[in-house]
């Protein structure tokens, strides 16, 4: 089979989703700024069915979401900056809102992630302990595509060759909190768990940075060195 690129390749979870979601919920948070208005209820404003209205609401009362404009007008510790960033999907029939509360260390550019919130609606749930688990790993998996994980190339090979060169999240980045909200519908089909929370992460993460900060990343993963930068050029 033809091939775009000469390296082997396989699966990867939520392929497309994750760089779509990350553009426009990211901008969907600079228009809410725009126009000066909470980022949820910004959304809320618009969006129509009522199994959105549901999820994003149940993920806001479960973190205790706080109705204001971004970025923070104050709060942290001396040199680290404290905000919360959200973000929503709807994929086929299920809907995933994603609340994420973050560090961001000035010095050193790095992002601590101390929780995440998701509420999920997949329809009819049948084994909700399974469904946490299922969402709890890609919430954890994701955060590790965030934050750490980047293939380097030179003119000639790959440079990321080991766990030093491709460096993974590891037990000390992991949330302090990691939340679930399960919205069981049992009138309805079961609609699916497996990658569906992937998504949302990267744009949640980078919009908590923005409100702690006022500085927009860009480019994934948000390494220290790519956070200074931005910091750097505001």
């Amino acid at each position: 089979m033809d091939r775009a690129s000469p390296l082997r390749t396989t699966h990867l979870r939520d392929p497309y989703g994750v760089p779509h979601l990350f553009g426009m919920e990211s901008f969907l948070d600079e228009v809410a700024i725009a126009t000066n208005s909470d980022p949820i209820e910004f959304r809320l404003r618009y969006l129509k069915n009522e199994r959105e209205h549901d999820v994003i609401r149940a993920a806001a009362q479960h973190y205790g979401w706080d109705t204001r404009t971004s970025p923070r007008k104050s709060g942290g510790r001396g040199n680290v900056a404290v905000g919360r960033g959200f973000a929503y999907r709807q994929m086929h029939e299920t809907f995933v809102a994603i609340i994420a509360e973050v560090n961001v260390h000035r010095e050193s550019g790095v992002i601590e992630v101390e929780r995440l919130v998701c509420a999920h609606d997949c329809g009819l749930i049948v084994s909700p302990d399974i469904i946490k688990h299922v969402i709890e790993c890609q919430l954890v998996w994701q955060l590790g595509r965030t934050l750490f994980e980047e293939v380097q190339f030179d003119e000639t090979m790959v440079r990321s060759v080991d766990w030093l060169t491709y460096p993974v999240l590891k037990m000390d980045a992991v949330p302090k909190s990691i939340e679930i909200v399960l919205i069981d519908r049992p009138e309805l089909d079961a609609s699916g768990a497996a990658e569906h929370a992937c998504g949302p992460i990267p744009a949640a993460i980078g919009n908590a940075v923005f409100d702690a900060t006022g500085v927009r990343l860009r480019r994934v993963p948000f390494t220290p060195e790519r956070v200074k930068v931005a910091l750097r050029s505001a």
